[in-house]
């Protein structure tokens, strides 16, 4: 009898050691070797059967790899593109690149509502807690997105939407797919390119639910970002098996945000006009506007140029002046990297706003009308040399690394046929 009980008493304990070992193995397996489990092969579709063979029988391998195939297949269903920039770098642009493609879901700027909810007096300059709180959050809110969750979107909109429906939501009409059928039924097929004020006016109040069934119809995610500092903060993300997420990491000469900012943004940056104005650069100048840009792109280019194996195959960097010079060649080798194919509407789009304009929607400071050639360059007309050559002191060594000239007088400054851009390949981490 006693040695029936110790005999008994020694199973339970193996089973429970063997429970959690596999327990073990599966998690490790999942997180760090997600499409290893059960490699496909024409011979041999399902071959789980040297993974756990001394553990368990063949058909809990069977049903393992069953319920493998099937997660692995909801993975596979949807591609995610995030881009990655910092404002007046050619975001909003970029962003449209994705918008016009009829097979991809798009949202401008989510985390715009973390940032105004936890964070509403954030300045430029910014705290280690700070960048915690928000980075903490908005990982959060884009793994939700990403899983077409727009519920989770309403905790951060004020007011909070009223059975699943809002006014508020910054920027809706900038996503065709929230102007457009099953979530707006205003416009017909034929108003493809609508304006974003005239979305917002005639599709009313935004409903969450249809704007997630949009975005479950559609195969890819792409959602643009300024409120991420480094591609690193971003690892958790990139490593999630569940999203197959892809960076695209935006540059721009920092001379050329410089300028932009200063036209875009008169009272932040004020004081940087005065000194542009004078001649003179005023004592209480905010410096960390500029430093700030030239930190995040130098941290975060070095990591993806580092090439390191957590974004292998997830990391794309373009400089918007390689776009702005030849934007139909440059969005091909995008979407070849991504996988997706271009279709007709993008190409039509670019044909149609890469030209320059003179109507006033060019002129709106999140318009992607222009003659973007010669918008590359620009800031050379709007900075003084003094502004220059600090910001170039400042930016010294990711200017170098990104592949921008520095000038020496004002004479090189304003010879525009001396190009500043040298011709550098980045090419993609495969």
């Amino acid at each position: 009898m006693n040695s029936a009980m110790q005999c008994s008493w020694k199973a339970v304990i193996l089973l429970a050691l063997l429970s959690i070992a596999i327990q073990y193995t599966a998690i490790r397996t999942f997180t760090a070797k997600p499409f290893q489990m059960c490699p496909v092969t024409v011979s041999n579709p399902l071959n789980c059967g040297m993974l756990w063979q001394d553990a368990v029988d063949s058909s809990f391998d069977q049903r393992i790899c069953d319920d493998f195939l099937y997660f692995t297949s909801n993975v596979s269903r949807k591609s995610h593109v995030l881009i990655l920039a910092t404002t007046r770098s050619g975001s909003s642009f970029v962003g449209q690149l994705f918008n016009q493609h009829q097979d991809v879901f798009y949202l401008f700027e989510p985390l715009y509502h973390v940032q105004t909810t936890l964070l509403p007096r954030l300045s430029h300059s910014r705290t280690a807690g700070d960048t915690r709180v928000m980075l903490g959050a908005s990982r959060d809110l884009l793994r939700s997105l990403y899983d077409c969750d727009l519920y989770f979107l309403e905790s951060y909109i004020k007011p909070q939407p009223a059975n699943h429906s809002t006014d508020k939501l910054f920027r809706r009409g900038a996503s065709k797919a929230l102007c457009s059928l099953p979530v707006c039924d205003a416009f017909s097929p034929g108003e493809l390119n609508t304006d974003e004020g005239e979305c917002v006016r005639r599709c009313g109040g935004l409903n969450m639910t249809l704007a997630s069934d949009a975005c479950r119809e559609r195969h890819h995610v792409a959602i643009k970002t300024v409120r991420i500092p480094e591609v690193s903060d971003l690892r958790a993300l990139v490593e999630d098996p569940r999203l197959n997420l892809k960076v695209i990491q935006l540059v721009r000469d920092p001379r050329g945000i410089l300028a932009s900012r200063i036209e875009t943004f008169r009272d932040t940056y004020r004081l940087w006009r005065i000194w542009r104005a004078t001649g003179r650069r005023p004592y209480n100048l905010d410096l960390t506007q500029l430093t700030m840009v030239c930190e995040d792109f130098l941290g975060s280019v070095t990591t993806g140029l580092r090439r390191p194996p957590w974004l292998k195959g997830r990391y794309m960097l373009v400089r918007y002046e390689d776009l702005a010079r030849n934007p139909l060649q440059k969005t091909k080798e995008i979407y070849e990297y991504l996988g997706l194919i271009m279709d007709k509407n993008v190409g039509d789009w670019i044909q149609n706003n890469t030209r320059g304009s003179n109507d006033l929607s060019a002129k709106h400071k999140y318009g992607t009308v222009r003659d973007s050639a010669a918008n590359a360059e620009s800031w050379r007309l709007k900075l003084s040399y003094d502004m220059v050559d600090y910001t170039q002191t400042v930016c010294q060594q990711v200017l170098q690394e990104l592949g921008y000239k520095t000038v020496s007088s004002p004479e090189e400054l304003k010879n525009l046929s001396l190009t500043l851009i040298e011709d550098k390949t980045f090419l993609p981490f495969l």
